[in-house]
């Protein structure tokens, strides 16, 4: 294959147009040498802006990009969640994924736990893929692709970034994160599976078993745990504080988590939630925000709302446009 314009590529991505099949898998191969080469915790310095989950909410990201600034402009840090739920996930992470390869060293995206095959077959990236592509091979090179990313970043040796923490009772270091073996399926427990799907408790003190139950108070299929919440553990002040101290950190930043104000701080604001999904699922009503992160150690959340984009492009339009005139099931 010839070699390809990236710049080109990422243009067309910004219209919401969609790369050729044969263009994505030549992407998707390329950006793993890239992060082949990445550790499993990559250091980085601020400035950076921090986004949380994303979810297939494509203007909700071109808002961040309109707020934050764009690459190369601007540093960015991706927690994870960049499918599934939203409409727009191969765009999404199409793009994503190209400025990632454009500027390896401004883009750094970490894996969440819906960047797996279990998760993404059964909350729509899969059934995606095959609509918009006429088959799955955009969704095996994306998922094959997962498999590379990150699993935490920390910034100035002082704030700790993972999609969920990343704490576990088999991880008390950050050195152990990084002799994870990552390049794999996220399994259904151990240590990567904790990376990827814990959550802080603030009732509790320290680790206890996660309920078994999902975004919207479903109960989850106990045979397939990490499809949703049941998998990882849960955990509080005294986990966070003694992980802190003996890492010599000050602060844990994640994602996960839908927060109505767009972020939340727990633990005497030694971690902090960042969620960049507005109006979740096109129906939660909540606010987002992104993370900006100084040198001097300042943080600052930016709160925005939905794109107005959403209002002519989002579930009534596909909807309507779609064989019976509703939305898919992974989608309510």
């Amino acid at each position: 294959m010839a070699p390809f314009d990236l710049d080109a590529c990422i243009q067309q991505l910004l219209r919401k147009q969609l790369l050729h099949e044969v263009l994505l898998r030549e992407i998707c191969e390329k950006t793993k040498e890239v992060l082949m080469r990445e550790s499993n915790v990559v250091h980085i310095s601020a400035p950076v802006t921090v986004v949380g989950d994303i979810h297939g909410q494509f203007y909700d990201l071109i808002e961040i990009f309109r707020i934050g600034g764009y690459a190369p402009n601007t540093n960015y840090l991706f927690l994870g969640d960049y499918v599934d739920r939203g409409l727009f996930s191969v765009e999404t992470i199409s793009l994503l994924t190209c400025l990632k390869l454009r500027y390896p060293d401004r883009i750094q995206l970490i894996r969440g736990n819906h960047e797996s095959r279990a998760v993404t077959q059964t909350y729509g990236f899969y059934t995606e893929c095959v609509r918009k592509y006429g088959s799955s091979h955009v969704w095996t090179y994306f998922t094959d692709m997962f498999d590379f990313l990150t699993l935490s970043v920390v910034i100035d040796d002082r704030i700790f970034c993972r999609m969920s923490v990343g704490l576990s009772p088999s991880i008390h270091s950050i050195d152990q994160i990084k002799v994870v073996d990552r390049f794999r399926e996220i399994p259904h427990e151990g240590p990567m599976a904790d990376l990827v799907w814990s959550d802080p408790d603030p009732e509790k003190e320290d680790f206890a078993i996660s309920p078994r139950y999902g975004y919207f108070g479903r109960p989850v299929n106990l045979m397939v745990l990490t499809r949703n919440r049941g998998a990882g553990y849960t955990f509080g002040s005294g986990v966070v504080y003694k992980f802190l101290d003996e890492n010599n950190m000050s602060h844990i930043l994640r994602a996960h988590q839908l927060c109505m104000e767009g972020y939340s701080s727990l633990f005497d604001k030694h971690l902090s939630t960042v969620w960049s999904a507005p109006n979740y699922c096109y129906r939660c009503g909540n606010s987002a925000s992104i993370l900006e992160v100084g040198p001097g150690g300042s943080m600052y959340f930016n709160v925005f709302e939905a794109a107005p984009e959403n209002e002519r492009d989002g579930p009534s339009q596909q909807a309507a446009q779609s064989a019976g005139g509703k939305l898919p099931e992974y989608f309510l």
